[in-house]
Order: structure tokens, then sequence, then C-alpha cells
């Protein structure tokens, strides 16, 4: 891809709340919650300015976690006591969803007011809400029936973030690389094949302006073996722009997943570990870059960590310090692979 430069140094968009932040949500004030998010996403523009990003986002600051876009904003679904295996609180979808205004335009617009660098806007794939929200007897034909009306209403979004100056734009499916697997994991209530229908409707746009890219995050941790066919099927099925893929592990998986995409496609390597705050060695890091530039031009490739750093608010992976460290090495990589010019 010709302008992948201009998004060499890339994020998930999740990023470690400041405690004022958290304080505010705590409180029940929604006012004091609406100034404190206000002045959060002020400062983490700042911060991911001097950290030197091609992109920046909000931090996700204004949701609770990183499906907030979406079900903080779309009427039909309920919050539920529930915890789901992955730790996050469950919702389940009781009618057709419906969208009460833009989902994230607001907030995209308000850092487009901050900076010249590109704003960047993450949203849930609507095959991943779909397949975790859908529940028999409450009203809905089926999870694909309600893919397909979660798809419509971020496809409409996607266009209007793109009207609005927005050219990054990220899905997050955490379902899809469990199901690339050589023995696939629980696809939830959406299947393989209904998942990448689902998610297909939601990146069609009738044009894409120059320079936007819309990216597919299919999971944060690549299979312990990849069939080769399903991530085939995959890129083959959803027409995404860039791949954010894991390369994080150094494992043969991560490097199957690149090798299944066709040549000349922009990917973005996940390479270092969000999860845990020892910070990689450079050497190790190159390391694997290279062995992926051995069969990928790395002219299509840009570089973020492995996952966000707190997709759910009050739960970040790492403190705000080693965050830092994490994003500064990202950024060192850049530097290293591709020159001081982007």
């Amino acid at each position: 891809m010709a302008d992948t430069f201009n998004y060499r140094i890339d994020h998930h968009g999740s990023l470690v709340r400041p405690a004022e932040l958290t304080a505010a949500r705590a409180s029940g004030d929604p006012q004091a919650l609406l100034e404190a998010e206000l002045r959060a996403v002020q400062e983490a523009v700042a911060y991911q300015r001097r950290l030197r990003s091609t992109v920046v986002t909000d931090g996700d600051f204004p949701r609770e976690d990183f499906r907030g876009a979406v079900l903080d904003a779309v009427s039909g679904f309920r919050r539920t006591d529930e915890v789901g295996a992955d730790g996050l609180t469950r919702w389940v979808a009781e009618s057709l969803p419906k969208a009460n205004g833009p989902l994230l335009a607001d907030w995209a617009a308000r850092l487009a007011e901050l900076t010249v660098i590109a704003p960047k806007a993450s949203l849930p794939s609507p095959a991943y809400l779909a397949a975790t929200t859908f529940q028999p007897g409450l009203g809905l034909a089926s999870a694909r029936e309600l893919g397909e009306a979660l798809a419509e209403i971020i496809q409409a979004e996607i266009e209007l973030l793109v009207s609005q100056g927005v050219r990054l734009i990220q899905l997050n499916n955490p379902l899809l690389l469990g199901q690339l697997a050589t023995a696939p994991a629980d696809p939830g209530a959406l299947s393989f094949e209904d998942a990448l229908a689902v998610d297909a409707l939601a990146v069609q746009l009738d044009a894409r302006p120059e320079g936007v890219r819309i990216g597919v995050a299919p999971g944060w941790v690549a299979p312990a073996a990849v069939d080769r066919a399903r991530a085939e099927k995959l890129y083959g099925t959803i027409a995404a722009d860039r791949w954010v893929l894991p390369l994080d592990q150094g494992t043969e998986a991560e490097l199957d997943l690149v090798r299944a995409l066709p040549q000349d496609w922009d990917v973005c390597l996940g390479v270092v570990d969000a999860t845990v705050p020892q910070l990689e060695e450079l050497d190790t890091v190159m390391a694997r870059i290279d062995a992926v530039g051995e069969f990928k031009d790395l002219e299509d490739a840009a570089v973020s960590p492995s996952r966000g750093f707190a997709d759910v608010a009050d739960r970040p992976l790492l403190s705000a310090e080693e965050q830092r460290a994490k994003l500064v090495l990202v950024e060192t990589v850049a530097r290293y692979v591709w020159g001081n010019e982007f």
C-alpha cells in the first residue's frame, strides 16, 4: 500500500486511564465524568504526540470497555450481572439494535481539533458483538440477523467517520484468531462463516478516499497452529485494508498468519507484549521483524503493541509508566526498520 508510512507507528486505541478519570467514573456524577473525559483526552493527545505516534486516539477514555462505542450508544441491549470467561461484563441483545446517534464521530471531531496527526477510531466488530450477546429466546431470530443489523450501524458510522476526516479505523474481533487454529475454538453464537460474512458487510464502502485505511484486529494471540485455508478464507472474505496481527511471542504460527496474507497487503505487527511489564530486547524484536521480511515486503508493514493496554477501564494490563516504555520501544523499532523519515 503506497501510503502505509503515514500510519507506521500504530496502537490499538485503549490506554491506561489516569487516576482522575477513574475517580470521576466511580463518582456517578455525569457532568464530572464528562469534564474529566475531556481533560483526559486532551492530555492523551499531547502524550501520543510526544511519543511521536503516527496516529492518535481518545484512549477509549470515554468508555467503560472497548465494546462501549456500540453498547453505550445503541438500544436493544441489556447489561447483566454476569461476568464471562474473558472477564467482561455480559450484555444480551433483546431486540434488533438501533443507533441513537453517532457512535464515535463526536470524539473523533474533538481529536481533529486538537492535532494534525491522523485520528484513529476503534470499534468492536459486529460479528464479535453478535457472537457474544445473542441469546436464544429473547426475540431475535438468529445471531446472524443480529450481526447484520449491527453491521449496518457500524458501516454507517465508518462512512460518517471517513467523511469527518478519520483516516484509520480499526474493527476488533478477538474471536477470529481462535477460529484459524487447526482445531478451531468455540465461535460463540455465530459460526465462523457467518462471522466473516457479517464483518465483511461492516467494511463495505462505496468509495475509499485517498489514505483511508480500515483495519481488522482478529485477535490478540496467535493459535498454536494455523489452518492456512481458514486464514486465507478470513483475508479473502473481509475486504480490510490493514490486518493487525500479533508478533510478540516469536512463534511459527505468528509468521504463518502473515504468510497467508496476499503479498502486497498492509499488515500491522504487534511487536511488544502489552500484557507483561518486562520490556522486550530490541534485538529480539528486530529478529522477529527480519523473519517477516524474508517473505513480506516491509514497506507494506507497520508496528504496534500486541493489543490495547486497558480494554477495560478499571483493569489496565500495565501501569502508565510500563505502557509508556512499551510505546517508546515501538517507536524505536519503527525507526530502526524504516529510518527517521516516514
